[in-house]
C-alpha cells in the first residue's frame, strides 16, 4: 500500500475525524474552526476529500503560500488539481494579466463549469481549487454569461464557419496565420484550428460547406494527428466578453477627444467592471454540493482589509490624477459580499481563529496532532529518536529528499534487526511532520526534513509553458515590407504570401522583391532557406540584384574571414588539449545534501548547466565554458 495512503488511513480511523465527517455531509452550516497544526492541514483535507468525493476550495492569504499549498497537496492527492492564480497587477492599475494567470483562471472556471453545462461530462473524481484572497476577490466573468459562452462542437454539426469565427473573437480568441498557443485560431479553407484555453494540444475541424466532417486533435510543432475526436469544448479565452455595442470605457473628463480615446484603448481585464455589471468571484461557479476550507480565517480577513485599504488608496490617487473616472464600478467583490457567500455553503477553518473553547480542544480533531522532536542536523540523536520509536512498537514515516542516505544510517545502526516494525522512507517533500495518537492506539510518526535537518520545503517556481514551432514559423512572423535574406540570392524585401498557379495546381509562394525590380517566389517548403535580416539598428540594407555576382563575392569574402577564424580557433584548442588540468572527484552523498538544501526547486536548465559543468570538472582537460542568464535566473545557485 502507498505510505500515503497508509497515513490517511490512520486520519480516518480517528473518532473526532469521523464526527466531522458527519459535521460535513450537505445541508450543514459553518461548523468550528478545527484548530489543527499546520502539517496537519492538508492531510485532513486530503483525507475528507478522499471520503466525502466533493469538490473542495481551499483559501489561504497570500499568492506565495497558495502555490506552495498547491504544490505540497500533489503529494497528499492525485486528483485534479487548480490554481486559481491572482493578478499581477493591483485593483485600478491599468495593465494587463499574464498569461500564465490567464490559463490557470480560465483552468478552473472550466473545470467548475463542467457542473452547470448540461452536454459536458461531470467529473468522475472531484477536483480541488486553491485561492489567495486577492484572486477570490478579482472580479470574473458572471458565470451565466461564461457558460452561455461555451459551445460545444461536434462531428456532423452543421454551423457556418463565418459566425464561428466571428463568436470565437468575442469570446477572446485572437485569429493567427498559424495556431502556437491556447487562445488562438486560423483558418486555410475550409480547414479551421483553434486552441480552446483548458486543451493541452490544439484540434483541427474539417469542413465540407456549413457541416464540421472530422475533428482531430493535432501536435502544433509536426502537425501530425494526435487522435480523432467526436466533440470538442470551446470556452472563453478570457474573463470578460467584448461587445463592441456594449462598452462603456469610462474615459476620464481631461481626454478632449473621447472618441479617438476610446478607440485607442485596449480593452483588458482591467475593463472586466464596466463590461460585466453584475459582480461574480469563483465562489459562485462553485456547485452546491462543494466543500470550502480556509487556511486561517483572521489572517485572511486581514489580508483582505490591507488589499481594500490599498485599493481605496489607489482610486483616490488615480482620479485625483483623472487617470480613473470617478464613477467607476469597485473592481474587486468585497469581504462581507464573499463572506456571505462562504456561509450559505459547506465551510469549515482548518486554523484556530472560530475553534473551540480551551476545555473542549481535548475532544477535539487537533488534540490528535502534536509536533515531533527537531534535530536540527544532528543525525546521531535522530538515529537514536528513531530506534526509541521502534522500540515503543510505534510506526514511523520518513519523508525526506536524503531517504536513501537516512536510509543508510539506519541500516547501519544495530537496531534495524528489531522485531518491530521497521521505519518507512519516502523521497519526497512536505513542510513539516507531525505525530498522530487517539489514545490508547500506537502512534504514528511523519517525520521530515524539517525535523532532521530544520529545512524548508523548497519553494515551487512557475514553469515556463513551452511554445510549439511549426513549419510555418520561419515566416509567420515576416511582415510585409520586412528585409530579408535568401542564401542563395542575397538581401531583398519581403512581399508577402503569394498564390500562382503552377502545372494547373495553386501554390503558396514567399515572394522577394531586389534590386531593379526582380522578383523571387520561394516555395513554401523552402522557407527555411530565407532568414529576417539583422543589421545595425536604424540601418537600412542595400538590395542586391537578382542574378548579380556581388551576393556571391559577399558570401566568398565571408566564408575566407570565418576558414580564417576557424584556423585560429583550432589551433588554440589543439594547444589547449595538450594541456592537462586538474580532474576533479565525482558528487559524493554529501555534495548532493548540500546541494538539496538550497531553498529552490532547480529548473531544467539550471540542471543541465550543473550536469555540463560537472562534466567539464571531472575530467583532466581544463574547462573552457561560459555561463550565460538574466539577472535572477539562478546562475549564482549553479
Amino acid at each position: 500500500m502507498d505510505l500515503m495512503e497508509i497515513i490517511l488511513d490512520k486520519i480516518h480511523e480517528l473518532t473526532q475525524y469521523q464526527q466531522l465527517l458527519k459535521q460535513l455531509q450537505p445541508g450543514n452550516e459553518q461548523l468550528p474552526g478545527l484548530g489543527l497544526p499546520r502539517a496537519a492541514r492538508l492531510p485532513v483535507l486530503a483525507a475528507v476529500h478522499r471520503d466525502v468525493d466533493r469538490p473542495i476550495l481551499l483559501i489561504t492569504d497570500r499568492a506565495d503560500h497558495a502555490l506552495a499549498l498547491f504544490d505540497e497537496l500533489g503529494f497528499w492527492v492525485k486528483s485534479p488539481r487548480y490554481h486559481f492564480a491572482e493578478p499581477n497587477p493591483l485593483f485600478y492599475e491599468q495593465a494587463a494579466w499574464g498569461v500564465t494567470t490567464r490559463r490557470e483562471r480560465l483552468h478552473a472556471l472550466t473545470a467548475l463549469a463542467a457542473y452547470h453545462l448540461p452536454f459536458v461530462q461531470k467529473p468522475e473524481i472531484s477536483p480541488i481549487f486553491v485561492a489567495s484572497a486577492r484572486s477570490l476577490m478579482t472580479r470574473t466573468i458572471p458565470r451565466r454569461d461564461f457558460l452561455k459562452a461555451c459551445k460545444k462542437l461536434a462531428a456532423g454539426q452543421s454551423t457556418q464557419p463565418d459566425a464561428l469565427l466571428r463568436s470565437w473573437v468575442e469570446i477572446g480568441y485572437q485569429r493567427v496565420n498559424t495556431v502556437l498557443e491556447p487562445g488562438q485560431f486560423s483558418r486555410r479553407g475550409g480547414i479551421m484550428d483553434v486552441w480552446p484555453s483548458a486543451e493541452k494540444l490544439p484540434v483541427r475541424l474539417d469542413f465540407f460547406g456549413d457541416e464540421i466532417e472530422t475533428i482531430r486533435r493535432f501536435d502544433p510543432a509536426t502537425q501530425r494527428t494526435v487522435e480523432k475526436l467526436e466533440s470538442i469544448l470551446v470556452t472563453p479565452a478570457r474573463e470578460y466578453i467584448s461587445r463592441n455595442s456594449e462598452i462603456d470605457l469610462r474615459i476620464p473628463e481631461k481626454e478632449t477627444d473621447r472618441d479617438d480615446q476610446a478607440s485607442r484603448i485596449e480593452v483588458s481585464e482591467f475593463h472586466i467592471p464596466l463590461l460585466h455589471q453584475q459582480s461574480a468571484s469563483l465562489l459562485d461557479y462553485l456547485p452546491q454540493k462543494a466543500l470550502i476550507f480556509v487556511d486561517d480565517l483572521s489572517v485572511v480577513e486581514s489580508m483582505v482589509a490591507e488589499i481594500e485599504e490599498q485599493a481605496v488608496k489607489l482610486r483616490q490617487d488615480s482620479i485625483a490624477e483623472e487617470t480613473l473616472s470617478p464613477d467607476f464600478p469597485l473592481p474587486y467583490v468585497t469581504w462581507p459580499e464573499l463572506l456571505d457567500t462562504l456561509h450559505d455553503r459547506s465551510f469549515v477553518e482548518l486554523g484556530h481563529s472560530t475553534s473551540l473553547e480551551a476545555e473542549e480542544v481535548g475532544a477535539s480533531l487537533s488534540a490528535c496532532f502534536s509536533h515531533d522532536e527537531r534535530f536540527g542536523g544532528r543525525l546521531k540523536p535522530f538515529v537514536e529518536y528513531l530506534t526509541s520509536v521502534v522500540e515503543r512498537g510505534e510506526q514511523a514515516i520518513i519523508i525526506s529528499r536524503q531517504a536513501s542516505r537516512l536510509e543508510e544510517l539506519w541500516l547501519e545502526s544495530d537496531q534495524h534487526e528489531s522485531d518491530s516494525e521497521l521505519p518507512q522512507f519516502i523521497e519526497a517533500s512536505v513542510s513539516e511532520g507531525f505525530v498522530l495518537q487517539e489514545r490508547p492506539s500506537v502512534a504514528l510518526h511523519l517525520i521530515t526534513d524539517s525535523e532532521v535537518f530544520g529545512w524548508e520545503r523548497p519553494q515551487p517556481r512557475t514553469r515556463q509553458r513551452p511554445v510549439a514551432e511549426t513549419p510555418e514559423s520561419v515566416y509567420a512572423d515576416l511582415q510585409v515590407g520586412d528585409y530579408v535574406v535568401h542564401i542563395d540570392h542575397g538581401i531583398g524585401r519581403f512581399g508577402g504570401l503569394v498564390q500562382r498557379e503552377l502545372d494547373n495546381h495553386l501554390r503558396e509562394f514567399l515572394a522577394v522583391e531586389y534590386e531593379g525590380g526582380g522578383q523571387l517566389y520561394v516555395p513554401v517548403h523552402q522557407a527555411d532557406r530565407l532568414t529576417r535580416y539583422v543589421g545595425a539598428e536604424g540601418a537600412v540594407p542595400a538590395l542586391d540584384r537578382l542574378g548579380g555576382q556581388e551576393w556571391h563575392d559577399k558570401k566568398g569574402r565571408v566564408k575566407q574571414a570565418v576558414l580564417e577564424v576557424a584556423q585560429e580557433m583550432l589551433d588554440l584548442y589543439a594547444r589547449r588539449n595538450v594541456v592537462h588540468g586538474y580532474a576533479f572527484k565525482a558528487d559524493t552523498t554529501w555534495q548532493k545534501e548540500l546541494e538539496d538544501s538550497f531553498p529552490y526547486v532547480e529548473t531544467d536548465d539550471q540542471k543541465r548547466a550543473l550536469t555540463d559543468i560537472k562534466h567539464d570538472m571531472e575530467s583532466p582537460r581544463p574547462m573552457d565554458r561560459l555561463l550565460c542568464g538574466d539577472v535572477g535566473y539562478g546562475k549564482t545557485e549553479v
